[in-house]
């Protein structure tokens, strides 16, 4: 109803009518389905009705419409609804107009309006005291680390009365002197947006957003190197465990901010359980803080059971504040400040903090790890869910547990609730303390009373110890990967060899350091090396098994994949090994001997070492029924052919163990190899010169010829006619089967095809799950380039034989040993330098070794090309065609394409098998093509991408 001059009017209900039987529906729902529409369809939609007219009209809808299909340099064109469609007609190059609103009465929705009344709403009205949270000045090392450091936030004034950034970073300042930079948009978008200053300040000023774009920059210091010079670490925070990774390696941990009024940060813990600090120059920032564990309400905790990944479902910072924080009675409310231009606050390891700009604002902020939080963050890193969740959650986490048993259950055992089936973990706070019962109310949400049991030893109880950190699915959400991870507890060992007690901690933490060493002193005092020193207790970060530098000796405990995976690479890589000294092959000189190899097992809490040559299976093996009834009573049961099958039906059948699970996993495989001189490519990659690098990779080039020419093993009583069967493929009519593996190539490219048939069916789903930074316009095309059939390929291996295949000569495989260092005058122009000056002399580096070959395989030798271009020449054109002019092999029969046809002839491309073998692959390999070449993130085929990064193959077809 409605009044007009004094009379009362009664104004129709048009949302029954207008929206037909979508009226049933809520009107967030509405709005959700809507979201999901390009924004051609839902300019289309707003014609329906009048109804779906207001619905399809809204600039939040079309904000999130905009940010799904923007990528790139964003530039606001007034409105989101101009922006989008704008942005649409580039894409789908066509033409429209945002003509003039039309305005119905009859309509009302309290959604809409909340919504509206978001994006409208000014703070200058809302009264802001001082807060609670401590302020401090002039605070001293002592009393921070004694009242502050992992206990409770401070904000902390004078701390940045001396940097430049006091004067400098000022709005109008800033867009005179970065106006043209392009800053990272931290938004609702999987894409990477950025806008220049200049336009995003402009932006800012004419802006009505419910949850405006916000700057959140963590590469600042590389697009505008200046704003680094403007501001200086607080004392306080100097200590950070990262500095010991290079800048390409830590995880982001310093971010420029710069927001209007109504913008901010939701609630969230930050990653990792690092502590940070956060300073502002210019504005005024509302913060809300609660102690770890105590979920904000109307906040939710996602926690993956398969890999542990940790998501937030959390309101608006300024919704929160408009419709959940006047509910809390006071003793729910959080810790609250307003900070002041120059104030910087410190959030310690694991506090939940929400963030609301009242005014434009620009800050700077920096996350760091010291040696109060270090073993939070190693105990997030580590494998497993149910920690995460009480991290974050705390109580809450603790399903189908009674509150007041939990310190009793945990501190006996908590391994009961872990047995509850479910996938994924939502923790609500949505009334959660009040639905508890008794005393523990009050524990629960009182923010001044600490959880005394969220400390270290409470929380690691949660550790699930059947979970293997090599084995476990690593945590998307975690800061670091899993190899990172290893690597950065192997240099803080040996660079801060004064905190080792606390690093060793950690590293029990996230690496169960503690089993492994166990493993590595009995395996030690068994074949008599020296046992481990000092330096020695913690695996290098490299590789995807614990592996070990005791003296002169390397030790790798096979883990990856299970018993039965890491029995067919040991088994494969003796194999290997006796076979490059029987042929005397000259690739013998660079594979490091074999000095020892066998198993450890766990039994009855004792360890017991069992040695194994790769030939009779010894019983506590043969007690695990891994052996196949085809290939039992052969001279070797394992091997390269059983690898084969047991990789061919890994992607389909997972690696499993048919005997006894839990005995299975007790034993490790293991090899002792002589370690090598020098250095791995990727500790001296940056200071090799040109020269040295062209030298590196002729070797490379050399050792692949020797690899490649090597012939496939002959094993009696293990034909084709086995293999077929183990595979399930059809017996073949050739009668040449009943000879060895090696008499029918043709048969082993059949089963390397077939291979990656299998692999072909679902490749949308893979490349889909990898996501970022795979465009997905491309993923749409990826059916369309493969061949129809993988087998189509077979007729260019026609008389080829398969080749051995490393599958792994990575940068953390590949030694350079350092040579006697040469007078400079004499000599610059005779031999290859890296440029390291040392009293006049230079040091040369000697391409020595590969390890590691324990992922052999057998299939077309492009294979070994695509990790040696990718991961260690970084697509350098240049490196690539120095290693195949020292290769000199041929990729496929010259005869072959005299027989191809038309639609065949792309399949003679050793670009193209090279890029199908890419897309088809295991691991994420365009993942590392598009992170390579940033700009083919913009192709619009596949074959923009294959000639640009494999097109030199094809300059190397025929050498012989």
């Amino acid at each position: 109803m409605e009044i007009d001059g004094g009379k009362l009017m009664v104004v129709n209900d048009r949302r029954p009518e207008a929206l037909g039987n979508l009226r049933v529906l809520p009107d967030e729902i509405l709005c959700d389905i809507i979201s999901l529409l390009s924004p051609r369809d839902v300019a289309q939609l707003a014609c329906v009705s009048s109804v779906m007219y207001i619905f399809c009209n809204e600039e939040p809808l079309w904000m999130s419409l905009c940010l799904r299909i923007a990528s790139g340099l964003l530039e606001y064109k007034g409105s989101w609804k101009k922006t989008a469609l704008q942005l649409d007609n580039k894409i789908q190059g066509n033409e429209a107009t945002v003509k003039k609103p039309l305005h119905f009465d009859g309509f009302y929705s309290l959604f809409l309006y909340r919504r509206l009344y978001r994006c409208y709403t000014s703070l200058d009205g809302f009264s802001m005291d001082n807060g609670n949270v401590e302020r401090e000045i002039n605070l001293s090392m002592e009393d921070f680390h004694r009242n502050y450091d992992g206990k409770k936030p401070v904000l902390l004034t004078g701390v940045a009365d001396s940097w430049p950034a006091r004067k400098k970073w000022t709005l109008d300042q800033l867009v005179r002197d970065y106006g043209d930079t392009p800053f990272k948009i931290s938004q609702r978008s999987s894409r990477k947006i950025k806008m220049k200053f200049k336009d995003y300040v402009s932006y800012m000023k004419i802006q009505h957003d419910e949850d405006p774009l916000y700057i959140f920059d963590e590469k600042f210091g590389e697009v505008a190197p200046g704003l680094l010079k403007d501001y200086t670490v607080p004392h306080l925070f100097e200590e950070d465990f990262f500095d010991v990774l290079n800048r390409d390696q830590r995880p982001p941990y310093r971010w420029f901010i710069t927001g209007p009024e109504r913008s901010g940060a939701s609630w969230h813990v930050d990653p990792g359980l690092t502590s940070a600090w956060n300073t502002l120059l210019c504005g005024r920032k509302r913060w809300a803080l609660y102690p770890p564990g105590k979920v904000p309400i109307g906040v939710t905790v996602h926690v993956n059971e398969e890999d542990g990944d940790v998501n937030i479902e959390t309101p608006s910072s300024l919704q929160w504040w408009l419709d959940f924080y006047p509910l809390l009675p006071d003793e729910d409310k959080p810790l609250e400040c307003t900070q002041l231009p120059g104030e910087t606050i410190f959030v310690p390891s694991g506090w939940w903090h929400c963030v609301l700009n009242l005014e434009p604002s620009v800050a700077v902020t920096q996350n760091f790890v010291n040696s109060t939080n270090f073993e939070y963050v190693c105990l997030d890193m580590a494998p497993g869910y149910r920690h995460k969740g009480v991290c974050r959650a705390g109580f809450l986490a603790l399903d189908d547990v009674k509150l007041e048993d939990v310190v009793t259950t945990c501190a006996i055992s908590c391994t009961s609730p872990r047995d509850i089936p479910r996938k994924d973990t939502r923790r609500r706070a949505d009334n959660a303390c009040h639905e508890s019962s008794g005393n523990h109310v009050a524990n629960c949400c009182d923010v001044f009373n600490h959880d005394p049991h969220y400390n270290i030893s409470f929380l690691s109880k949660f550790l699930d110890e059947h979970r293997d950190h090599y084995n476990s699915m690593w945590s998307s959400s975690n800061c670091i990967g899993q190899r990172e991870m290893r690597d950065w507890l192997w240099k803080l060992w040996i660079e801060k060899p004064g905190m080792r007690d606390l690093i060793w901690k950690g590293a029990c933490l996230a690496v169960d350091a503690g089993k492994w060493l166990e493993c590595i002193d009995q395996i030690c005092r068994y074949h008599k090396f020296s046992s481990p020193k000092d330096d020695e207790k913690l695996p290098v970060g490299t590789g995807s098994n614990p592996v070990y530098l005791i003296g002169d000796a390397v030790i790798k405990i096979y883990v990856e994949g299970g018993l039965e995976c890491s029995l067919h690479s040991l088994a494969t890589e003796l194999h290997f090994y006796n076979l490059l000294c029987q042929l005397n092959s000259p690739l013998k000189k660079h594979v490091p001997d074999v000095l020892a190899s066998g198993f450890i097992f766990l039994d009855n809490g004792s360890y017991t070492v069992v040695p194994w040559d790769g030939k009779v299976v010894p019983d506590v093996i043969a007690n695990c029924n891994l052996m196949s009834e085809n290939s039992k009573g052969d001279d070797i049961s394992f091997g390269l052919w059983s690898k084969i099958i047991f990789d061919y039906k890994k992607p389909e059948f997972p690696a499993s163990v048919t005997g006894n699970p839990s005995e299975s996993k007790k034993i490790w495989p293991y090899i002792v190899t002589k370690r090598c001189k020098g250095k791995i490519f990727a500790e001296i990659r940056d200071s090799l010169s040109l020269e040295n690098a062209l030298d590196f990779a002729s070797f490379l080039g050399e050792q692949l010829h020797n690899l490649h020419v090597l012939p496939l093993p002959q094993i009696a009583n293990f034909t084709l006619a086995n293999m077929r069967k183990e595979l399930g493929l059809a017996p073949s009519n050739n009668l040449m089967e009943i000879d060895s593996l090696d008499s029918d190539g043709d048969a082993m490219w059949e089963i390397f095809l077939h291979s990656l048939d299998r692999r072909k069916k679902d490749v949308v789903s893979h490349l889909t799950k990898w996501g970022d930074p795979i465009p997905s316009s491309l993923i749409d095309k990826v059916i369309e380039y493969l061949p129809d059939d993988m087998k189509n390929l077979s007729s260019i291996f026609e008389g080829v034989p398969c080749s051995w295949i490393h599958s792994d000569i990575m940068d953390d495989n590949v030694y350079l040993e350092p040579q006697n260092s040469i007078d400079h005058d004499d000599h610059s122009d005779k031999v290859f330098v890296n440029g390291n000056l040392k009293n006049g002399e230079v040091q040369v580096w000697k391409s020595s070794h590969i390890l590691d070959f324990s992922d052999l395989s057998i299939g077309d030798p492009i294979l070994d090309v695509i990790p040696i271009h990718l991961d260690i020449f970084k697509g350098s054109k240049r490196l690539l065609k120095q290693l195949l002019s020292t290769y000199n092999r041929p990729f496929l029969n010259r005869n072959s394409q005299n027989n191809s046809t038309d639609n065949g002839v792309k399949f003679h491309r050793p670009s193209y098998r090279a890029m199908c073998y890419c897309i088809l692959h295991e691991e994420n390999v365009l993942g590392a093509i598009f992170s390579t070449w940033d700009e083919l993130k913009d192709a619009n085929s596949w074959e923009e991408i294959e000639e640009t990064v494999w097109g030199v193959l094809n300059e190397f077809v025929y050498l012989l």
